[in-house]
Parts: C-alpha cells; sequence; structure tokens
C-alpha cells in the first residue's frame, strides 16, 4: 500500500490507556468504522512475540478497512507482521538504515519538529512527516509544541504529505487550517472517546473541512419526481456516506411512489457534456451507474469512462422499477452486457435481472450462487446478487475472483421500498470511493441501508421512500 494524502488524512495513534471493556482490536475497529484511514500501533512495554502477534492481526484488520498500518519505531516487527510502513523519531535509528532494511516497498515516516529537520528527511528518502506537537498534550510527556506558523512553513518546504500529531480534538483541529497539513494524527481524542466509531466520524468531517479535501462519488442514472429513487436517492446516499455527490442525468421521469407516467430521455450529445464537464473539474472516486433506457446512452457513458479512466464503478441493472414499471429498451440490455459490466468493478442485480443476465430461473441459494458465477465468468465484475424477499430474508451473495460470500440480512418489515437498489448501489460506490475494499464495502452498504429501512418514512400512497438521512 502506497503513502499519498488520501490515506494520512486521519491517522489514528494506539494506546491502551483508555482499554476498558473493549480490546485495543476491538477499539480500533470502532475507530476503522469511523473512518480513520492509518493506523500506528505503538507499543512499549510488549514482548516481542506479543507485539508481532497484534501486529499481524492489525494489519489484517487494517487492510479489510482499506486503511494502511504503521508499527511505531520497531522495525524488526514492521517487517515480520509485512506492515505497510514504519514510523520513527528524530532519536530512532538512522532513515537510510532503515530504508536498506525494509525495502523500497515500505512506508517510513518521521517526526519533525523544524524546516530543517523536515527537509532532511525528505532528503533522506521519507515518505511522510509528522510534524508536532500541534497542540499541548498528555500522551507524550516529552513532546514540545511547536507554532502553527512552523507547521506552515514545513508543509511549503517539502513534496511529501505531512500530519499534525499532538493534543489534536475536534474542538481545536479547526486551527490547523491554513497549515497545508494533509491530515491530522490523533490519540486520546479518538481512544479515550465514549463512542469511538461516531468520535472518529466528526474528526474525519472536521480534517476533510480543514484541508479542503473530501472524496468524490458520481451517479449517472434518470431522475424520479418523487425523490425516492435514481439521481435523488443515490445524492442522499452519498451525502449521508460521506463522500461528494455529483450526476450526469440520463432521463426525466415523471413518476411517484404510485409508478412511473413517463420517461424523457436526454440526447446523446447532452450526456456526454455532463460527463466531460464532471471528468474534466471534479474527478470522481467512484461511479454508479444506474437507470440507462437506450443504447446510445449506455454507448456514451461506456466511451467516456473508458476515456477518463474511470475507477470504481458499480453498475445497477435497472431494468423494472419497484412499482413494476419497465425502465429499459431491450437492446439496450444487450449493449449493457457488452459495454458496461465489463468495465465494471461490481454489478448489483436483483434476482430478475440476474435471470437475464445468467440466462437462467432462479428459485433458491444454489441457483443464486450458480446465475452469480456465470455472470461473473461472463463479464469479468464482481457480482453481488440481491436475494430479497422472494427467495430469502435479504440474504445477498457477493461473487468475486476470490470468494463466494453471503451477507445475511434480517426482514425488515417496511412496505416502503421505493429506490431500496439505487440506494444499495449508491451506498456501495460511496464506500468504495473513500478506497474501502468491495467485501467492507458491501458490507457497510447493508448496515445502511438496513438502518434506513429500520427507520422508515411513511410518505405517499403506494410503495414510498427510505429514510436515506437516519444516519445523521
Amino acid at each position: 500500500m502506497k503513502c499519498n494524502k488520501e490515506n494520512m488524512l486521519l491517522y489514528a495513534v494506539t494506546d491502551r490507556k483508555w482499554t476498558g471493556t473493549k480490546t485495543l482490536t476491538e477499539q480500533t475497529e470502532d475507530a476503522l468504522k469511523g473512518g480513520v484511514t492509518c493506523v500506528q500501533l505503538r507499543e512499549k512495554n510488549l514482548d516481542s512475540d506479543t507485539f508481532l502477534e497484534e501486529a499481524i492481526a492489525m494489519r489484517k484488520l487494517c487492510h479489510s478497512y482499506g486503511a494502511v498500518f504503521i508499527v511505531n519505531d520497531n522495525v524488526d516487527i514492521a517487517i515480520q507482521s509485512k506492515a505497510d510502513g514504519v514510523h520513527i523519531g528524530q532519536d530512532d535509528m538512522e532513515l537510510n538504515a532503515v530504508r536498506k532494511l525494509v525495502g523500497d516497498d515500505m512506508i517510513i515516516g518521521v517526526s519533525a519538529h523544524s524546516v530543517l529537520e523536515a527537509t532532511e528527511a525528505e532528503k533522506a528518502g521519507a515518505d511522510y512527516l509528522g510534524v508536532g506537537a500541534a497542540f499541548a498534550t498528555d500522551t507524550k510527556s516529552d513532546a514540545n509544541t511547536i507554532s502553527h506558523e512552523t507547521i506552515k512553513a514545513i508543509c511549503d518546504a517539502v513534496n511529501i504529505p505531512v500530519v499534525a500529531i499532538g493534543g489534536i480534538s475536534k474542538e481545536n483541529i479547526s486551527e490547523l487550517k491554513g497549515t497545508g497539513v494533509d491530515g491530522v494524527a490523533v490519540v486520546s481524542a479518538v481512544y479515550g472517546a465514549d463512542d469511538i466509531e461516531a468520535e472518529c466520524r466528526t474528526l474525519r468531517n472536521l480534517s476533510q473541512k480543514m484541508t479542503g479535501t473530501m472524496n468524490t462519488a458520481l451517479t449517472i442514472a434518470g431522475s424520479d419526481s418523487s425523490g425516492g429513487a435514481g439521481i435523488q436517492a443515490d445524492i442522499k446516499t452519498m451525502s449521508a456516506n460521506g463522500v461528494y455527490a455529483m450526476s450526469a442525468i440520463t432521463a426525466l421521469t415523471a413518476q411517484n411512489t404510485m409508478g412511473v407516467k413517463s420517461i424523457l430521455e436526454v440526447t446523446p450529445q447532452f450526456l456526454s457534456e455532463q460527463l466531460d464537464c464532471v471528468f474534466t473539474d471534479i474527478y470522481p472516486d467512484a461511479v454508479k451507474i444506474g437507470m440507462v433506457s437506450s443504447s446510445a446512452l449506455i454507448k456514451v457513458i461506456a466511451d467516456k469512462l473508458n476515456e477518463y479512466n474511470a475507477e470504481n464503478i458499480v453498475v445497477d441493472p435497472v431494468m423494472v422499477a419497484t412499482s413494476g414499471s419497465k425502465l429499459i429498451a431491450d437492446e439496450a440490455i444487450e449493449t449493457l452486457k457488452k459495454e458496461l459490466l465489463p468495465i465494471a468493478k461490481v454489478v448489483t442485480p436483483n434476482i430478475f435481472e440476474a435471470e437475464i443476465l445468467a440466462d437462467m430461473k432462479i428459485e433458491n441459494a444454489k441457483d443464486m450462487e450458480t446465475a452469480a458465477k456465470r455472470i461473473y465468468e461472463r463479464y469479468g465484475c464482481a457480482v453481488l446478487l440481491k436475494g430479497g424477499h422472494s427467495i430469502n430474508d435479504a440474504n445477498d451473495l457477493l461473487y468475486t475472483i476470490d470468494e463466494c460470500r453471503w451477507y445475511m440480512g434480517n426482514r425488515i418489515d417496511n412496505p416502503n421500498t421505493h429506490g431500496t437498489g439505487c440506494t444499495l448501489s449508491s451506498a456501495i460506490a460511496s464506500n468504495l470511493a473513500k478506497r474501502i475494499p468491495l467485501e467492507r464495502a458491501v458490507e457497510n452498504a447493508k448496515e445502511y441501508i438496513s438502518g434506513a429501512l429500520m427507520y422508515g418514512l411513511d410518505l405517499g400512497k403506494g410503495s414510498g421512500p427510505l429514510n436515506h438521512m437516519w444516519v445523521l
């Protein structure tokens, strides 16, 4: 895993001082759920065998959330545990010596307290800098604070990511705005919190605001005038999942909770211009594709995504609305198979859609596994086959090159399910935009949509919308 500004956004440094009913590993998982992008394992009193065992487990945990794993000070443990990196202080082993031991692929972070230390570390091959203490801190008694002017001077002097550390909390993080730091490292603000996940969610949002950075996602879909599905559901979902949402509209629909009355498709030229405007200005970290009703529009989307080397593409092959209205022309289905599925990271069909893509009838869980495998082999993309209540209790199947995994769901007694497919695929795209691995992205998305159903709304005379903002 490489070091970049994105994965330095919220950097958590472990501390056993606050472990109580939960273990350090459990606390760290809560932090990762809240959006921590990098974890530094700092241990001073463990024996080598216990330290190594803990480091290996922590690395696996971090990688399951797409986070970077760093070992503090101990080069041997970093190497043996196959950590992503090691962090050293000014009084530790020389950086050149560390590089010889760990090789070119391992990340090396260095603590710096002045412009000279920072520039010397960069010259010696450091991948990132930990700079501070930014504020007075109780977690490291020998830490001396440096001025924010010095932090800014360091950021101006180097071309590698800079992380501010020392006494940082949600109350003072905004004071670092304008210094140029790429993220913040926190200890007590994470591990001393009553609700670590919630605290990290707040810290990540504040760090994004302070650094002026945010993950982005693009939805390419139709508009739903009633707001429960399509573009409107996608934007709500992406916003609720902490990414900046953009849209390219494929069609306007006149619809409500009782059905679709009419569809007005945009021209291929106008869709092409929308996509150009997005990709040439705010490049999306992930793309969700929903309702596209014609071959011409599908070809435009495929051409543009290939032209701009789009990544993390999620295809929701919308064919029929929840109300039963048909939303795609027959010839467009073949174009979707040929043009879009081969470039997708994952496709999210329901049972009906999977039957079309796999050319088979699906009546039980075994059929779902056979169909998912067939779709994967035909088109080369991962498949999330949604079971729904017609086959099982909302148990979904993810088929990838590595595994066939079931996500078990509990039936939620809510008749208002308008836009569930749009919401799930957009939540997956949001997680992928944050560089969360697919398996975990699906798991997070399932948790999100379960909440949207559980804390549901009761709007309209038909199948009403979900509560997309339940997380707020």
